[in-house]
């Protein structure tokens, strides 16, 4: 009887103590998503609770690679050919972090662009693309022209803390250190020949992302920061092809001058290590002994200038003619331009991923020729930081789409909307979905 009396207890003890580990265990496991979307490591999820995706995508565990040094002095610049040059600079804080004066260099990213004439609010929208998805800091190189200066200064001033605080900027006049400063700034568009001077006017920046003020980020700016890693012991920039098809490119079938492989190179958005371009000397077509960057943009301008059509690309095209060894060639998702979808659709690495990194060129974004286009522009520029991002800028940008499926470009919906929702599902679940442990991880 005493040994029954004691396996009854043992059994009833033991029913208690799964009852309290099942129910424990569960509420430990289920914090409140309310607590997580308040997280100041990035505000655009404030209202997450409110959303529920439908389908969770898998998610990318790939650890992304850390990046080469770089170094965060403040440009020495030159007033060569540029009058008087001052770099105004703007220090931020870490978000959701202490304060240090010091903020190392490999968490930096550095982006360029030169704006000139009407293209402040244009690259006010680039810049609020690459915060909206980028994950580490961003140090953004503005080169504009005086009256400009200002300008950004009161466009970044109205930005929320949270997002202002996630980036550095210096604002730089139009300067050229070599040639006729005037015949530079006339080449091409205005102040476009400026991207040439990157490496000799930023000296203490060793790798440096340049893009054309009408470019949008749809996913992070870290994504293509990694192609720094992928460049081999020779190549020192990166570019996408300017056309896919050699039978309706343009440098195929017309260009007077040397230029890179079957279809040239689009300078548009260009990955670049500048310590890699001020040591190198360039073969050419004129000194045998090979010449540095600084000392071949001159010379070589003057020998092509009444063959180029596309003033500076035409003569970064010509450069990585006679080195190719240099140049490292990414997909045209990174530079996906109207030419790739106006005469049929011919990206194909667009068509799997979708795009990541969008150029309006020919002007779309600010006419009817190519909505798909503009309907992306407008959603982002229409977009309120700090609101919620499926709500106010992915499905505003999904219905008005439904209004260009007639067009050329807007037939292919998922190009355009692929990689922007895989990356806002990507930021959900880092930010919301990591915070849900499973009992074996506790």
């Amino acid at each position: 009887m005493r040994i029954h009396s004691k396996i009854v207890a043992i059994a009833v003890c033991f029913g208690v103590f799964l009852l309290l580990y099942f129910f424990g265990g569960n509420a430990a496991d289920e914090p409140p998503l309310k607590e997580v979307a308040n997280e100041k490591h990035f505000p655009f999820f404030n209202q997450v609770e409110d959303f529920a995706p439908a389908k969770e995508s898998k998610r990318n565990t790939e650890e992304p690679q850390k990046p080469p040094r770089l170094i965060r002095k403040e440009p020495k610049l030159s007033s060569r050919g540029g009058g008087n040059v001052i770099a105004k600079t703007r220090q931020k804080s870490e978000v959701g972090h202490p304060v240090s004066k010091v903020t190392r260099a490999e968490d930096v990213m550095h982006l360029a662009v030169v704006a000139c004439g009407n293209r402040l609010d244009e690259t006010l929208n680039m810049v609020k693309s690459a915060l909206l998805f980028s994950i580490k800091k961003i140090k953004f190189h503005i080169f504009a022209e005086e009256d400009l200066a200002e300008q950004f200064e009161k466009g970044f001033s109205v930005w929320p803390q949270t997002v202002s605080s996630r980036f550095h900027y210096s604002i730089y006049p139009i300067t050229f250190s070599v040639g006729n400063a005037d015949e530079w700034k006339k080449l091409f568009k205005p102040c476009a020949a400026q991207r040439l001077f990157l490496p000799v006017i930023l000296k203490d920046v060793d790798s440096l992302l340049y893009v054309d003020t009408d470019v949008l980020f749809l996913r992070p700016m870290d994504d293509i920061w990694r192609f720094l890693k992928a460049f081999n012991s020779t190549q020192l920039a990166a570019m996408a092809p300017e056309h896919e098809i050699p039978k309706i490119g343009w440098y195929s079938r017309f260009a007077r001058h040397p230029f890179y492989g079957v279809t040239g190179v689009n300078s548009g958005v260009m990955l670049m290590n500048l310590t890699r371009i001020r040591s190198t000397l360039f073969r050419n077509s004129m000194i045998a002994s090979g010449l540095s960057w600084e000392n071949l943009l001159h010379p070589l301008y003057q020998k092509y200038k009444n063959h180029i059509t596309w003033g500076d690309q035409d003569l970064l095209n010509i450069i990585f003619h006679y080195n190719p060894e240099c140049l490292y060639i990414f997909p045209c998702q990174w530079n996906y331009r109207p030419d790739h979808c106006m005469y049929g659709s011919n990206c194909k690495a667009g068509e799997e991923e979708g795009v990541s990194i969008l150029h309006g060129n020919r002007g779309v974004y600010h006419d009817d020729k190519q909505p798909a286009f503009r309907v992306v522009y407008d959603a982002i520029h229409e977009y309120p930081f700090e609101e919620n991002m499926f709500q106010s800028l992915f499905y505003p940008l999904q219905t008005k789409f439904l209004d260009t499926v007639n067009t050329l470009c807007g037939r292919i919906p998922q190009v355009f909307l692929k990689q922007i929702e895989k990356t806002m599902r990507a930021v959900y679940e880092k930010k919301v979905v990591r915070h849900v442990r499973l009992p074996h991880e506790k």
